[in-house]
């Protein structure tokens, strides 16, 4: 940890205890990433590696997600009183007229997540890193209606300067950061910015492309590492997120798995907070200072 300065060394074990707003331990949350590439040019997730520019096979594959895989997914949770959090790329309001407003339509928050997941952020100079989060930003609150409030970089990307240009940007919390199973404030050079939970493990993307798990291996790991949360949530406050991306579980084969889990889950709806990114914030701001783990009580 040397050198390193955006959050104190606090152990889960021993630190203060609290409950969700309804009484419970456990707060759950899906993140669904909504995001958008170009064609021939760019970054972007690779089913099989891909081929000289343009990528026909893996563009085709991850558009499949914004045309079909998001809708059957939207159907599921609607079928299952499910709210979200949407990671939307801002790029996707041109790129997939409809798509953000179908879930917008539902009551599901909306969240930044740069322009388009064909490009980081965390290689850009600080002032192109600046203009980055202003267009993005400038364009889910001109389409939404109100400033967004927490933010994902593509691919989880950032550079020195992210959290510092997110508060600045009027930020309340980010999601990019995985070291923790409870929210921790985070220093920046113009105050605090709240790292809510997101997972790595818990994610399609590492998961399935990554680690080539099935949609049924996937599906058992969800449900174990919510068993396993569960019981550790009777003894203090946890924020289980699950990652999920259209191209990837929108696909009708890992959906069944995908349901099957969700299943699971709701089956314990009584015993856990089924909620969004945003509300977990918003709780933490009611805490008493030293509660949640931050510099200033270290």
């Amino acid at each position: 940890m040397t050198g390193f300065h955006r959050y104190p060394y606090r152990p889960i074990d021993g630190r203060p205890s609290y409950t969700w707003p309804n009484g419970t331990r456990l707060a759950v949350y899906l993140g669904l990433n909504l995001e958008t590439f170009r064609f021939g040019d760019g970054l972007g997730a690779e089913l099989a590696p891909g081929g000289p520019a343009p990528d026909v096979l893996n563009y085709g594959w991850r558009d499949y997600g914004n045309r079909v895989g998001a809708f059957r997914m939207l159907e599921l949770f609607e079928s299952h009183g499910l709210p979200t959090s949407v990671l939307l790329n801002s790029a996707i309001y041109d790129d997939c007229p409809g798509l953000a407003e179908a879930f917008r339509a539902r009551g599901d928050e909306i969240l930044g997540h740069g322009r388009s997941n064909a490009e980081r952020q965390g290689t850009l100079p600080e002032d192109a890193e600046r203009a980055l989060i202003a267009e993005a930003t400038a364009a889910l609150t001109t389409r939404e209606g109100r400033h967004p409030r927490g933010w994902l970089g593509p691919w989880i990307s950032e550079s020195p300067q992210t959290p510092d240009l997110l508060q600045e940007a009027g930020y309340t919390f980010l999601l990019d950061w995985c070291m923790d199973d409870q929210p921790v404030w985070m220093r920046t050079r113009g105050g605090r910015i709240l790292s809510v939970p997101y997972p790595q493990e818990v994610n399609d993307i590492p998961a399935i492309v990554g680690r080539k798990m099935g949609g049924d291996a996937f599906a058992a790991l969800i449900v174990d590492h919510f068993d396993e949360m569960l019981e550790q949530s009777e003894t203090m406050p946890l924020v289980m997120g699950i990652a999920l991306h259209p191209y990837i579980m929108g696909q009708p084969h890992r959906l069944r798995h995908l349901r099957r889990a969700l299943d699971h889950i709701l089956a314990h709806r009584d015993r856990i907070w089924i909620t969004r990114a945003g509300a977990i914030a918003d709780h933490v701001l009611t805490l008493p200072d030293g509660t949640v783990p931050d510099f200033r009580s270290a």
